[in-house]
Formats: C-alpha cells, sequence, structure tokens
C-alpha cells in the first residue's frame, strides 16, 4: 500500500472508526473488473468497519439488483474503466432506476477532466486508487454524514422553516431543493451546496478554493499543480447555469472574476440585475 506522508497520513489514520458491538456496518456495493483488486480492496474495506457486496461488472450488478439478490447499499464504489460498461454509464443506469445511494468513483485515472465529468453527472467524489483505501473509507463517511443526517421534528413538521431567500431563488437546506422564479432546479446535491454558498454571499466574489471546498472538504486537494481544481470549478459552474438557462434564458446571476472566483450578482426590485 503506498506510504502518504502529512495531511495524507492522518486521513489515513482517522479512516478506521471505534465500531460499537450492536451498530451494523456500512453497507457498500463494490464494481471493479479486476479480480486481483476487487478482492483485496472488498477484504480490506471488510477491515475498515465495511460490509461489501462486489461485482465484476455493472451488467452483473444490475441483474441482480433486478432480481432482488443484491442488498441494498448505503454508498456505491465504481471503477472508472470497464470494459462491459465504463462506469460513468453504470451511475447513469443505476439513477435511471432510481437507486439514489451516494456513488464514489474510484480510478487509476485521476484528471481534472474525468473528475469534473464524474461530478457533472452526480458522483459525489472521485478517488485516486493510489491514495489507499483508507482514504477512500474516510471520503464515504464523510458523504455519509452530510447526507444522512437526520432532520430534526421541528424541521420536519415545518419544512418551510429552513427556507432562504435571494432575489428570485428560493432555497431549502432541510430537503437541499432549490426554486428558480418559483420553478424547481434539478439540482444534484453537490449544485445545491455551491448555488446556495454563492447566493448566500450575494454580491461578494467567492474563491475558487471556497466553492470547492464545499464540493469535497476544506483542504482537498485534486488535479495538477496547487490549482489544478479550478478546471473542476468551472465545469460545475457551467452545468449550473446550464440548469438555471433551461428555466430563464436570461439568467446571468453567476458571474467570473477571472483568477479568483465567482458572484452572484444582486438583483434590483424588478428582479433584474443591479447596475
Amino acid at each position: 500500500m503506498l506510504n502518504v506522508v502529512g495531511d495524507h497520513a492522518r486521513e489515513r489514520m482517522s479512516a478506521a472508526p471505534i465500531m460499537r458491538a450492536d451498530l451494523k456496518p456500512t453497507r457498500l456495493i463494490l464494481v471493479d473488473d479486476d479480480v486481483d483488486f476487487r478482492d483485496a480492496a472488498s477484504a480490506e474495506l471488510e477491515d475498515l468497519g465495511f460490509s461489501v457486496q462486489s461485482f465484476a461488472d455493472g451488467w452483473r450488478l444490475l441483474t441482480e439488483l433486478a432480481n432482488g439478490t443484491a442488498a441494498p447499499a448505503d454508498a456505491i464504489v465504481l471503477d472508472w474503466t470497464m470494459p462491459a460498461m465504463p462506469g460513468l454509464d453504470l451511475l447513469k443506469r443505476l439513477r435511471d432506476r432510481g437507486i439514489q445511494a451516494p456513488i464514489v468513483f474510484l480510478t487509476g485515472r485521476s484528471t481534472p477532466t474525468l473528475e469534473g465529468e464524474a461530478l457533472d453527472h452526480g458522483a459525489l467524489d472521485f478517488v485516486d486508487k493510489m491514495r489507499g483505501l483508507p482514504i477512500l473509507a474516510k471520503r464515504i463517511r464523510k458523504i455519509l454524514e452530510s447526507t444522512q443526517q437526520p432532520q430534526p421534528a421541528a424541521a420536519k413538521a415545518e419544512p418551510a422553516a429552513d427556507m432562504q431567500q435571494c432575489g428570485q431563488l428560493s432555497m431549502n437546506g432541510g430537503t437541499s431543493r432549490a426554486f428558480w422564479r418559483g420553478t424547481e432546479l434539478d439540482l444534484t446535491l453537490m449544485e445545491f451546496r455551491v448555488v446556495r454558498l454563492l447566493a448566500t454571499s450575494v454580491g461578494d466574489f467567492v474563491s475558487y478554493r471556497a466553492v470547492y471546498d464545499v464540493v469535497h472538504h476544506a483542504g482537498f486537494m485534486a488535479g495538477n499543480g496547487d490549482d489544478g481544481y479550478r478546471s473542476n470549478v468551472r465545469s460545475i459552474i457551467k452545468r449550473i447555469r446550464m440548469k438555471f438557462r433551461s428555466i430563464d434564458d436570461s439568467f446571468e446571476q453567476i458571474q467570473n472574476f477571472p483568477s479568483f472566483g465567482y458572484r452572484w450578482e444582486r438583483e434590483d426590485m424588478s428582479g433584474k440585475q443591479a447596475a
């Protein structure tokens, strides 16, 4: 296993939880066509406190899900490159079947372009195999902590209590839903977080780094060099703009400040951008 130092080492050391005997392990589905890696990864993830079902390709997973022989999973880990069915195609098929478990890619082909494509299509993380399985384990736990937090009873009784209004944008933090001019936007959880960050900072520029921190976590590194994550942020913003413009082709609220980041423009009383 790769020896990682510094921040990576600390991340690895905290990957394995202290498990109580009465708690069920987190259920994972792992799909990877490399039998040696799949077997080794399944064993190590089980050592890290997960219950793992592994599959050699996407077709086998889809067949067992259809037959009811694959157990429900808390999260799904996919290899990016698989000959029978590429990981991105499998992600789309799983979503088409209504399977909403968080999906993470584990790949030996980690580039900003591929990571951006994965995030654009709804994956919640993109982890290089060389970083090691303890890193993957910690990332999955972070995702589940953020997506499976139970809502307080008061929030369930009054879902509008967590509403935020920014001009013609309405956001419900309790359900992670956003509405533009009264029409719901088809945003992923990650895209909702980015929109909320920008809209609640209306009029102020938000840095590329700050945007990327809400996609992953503070200090997460990706891409080539210190600023490799910026191409992923640009891809995320492009997709968000397209979703707004599918409702309103005049949408121009998200403005770019080159080399720094993005700003949500203020609106005047008519609903147009303020000068």
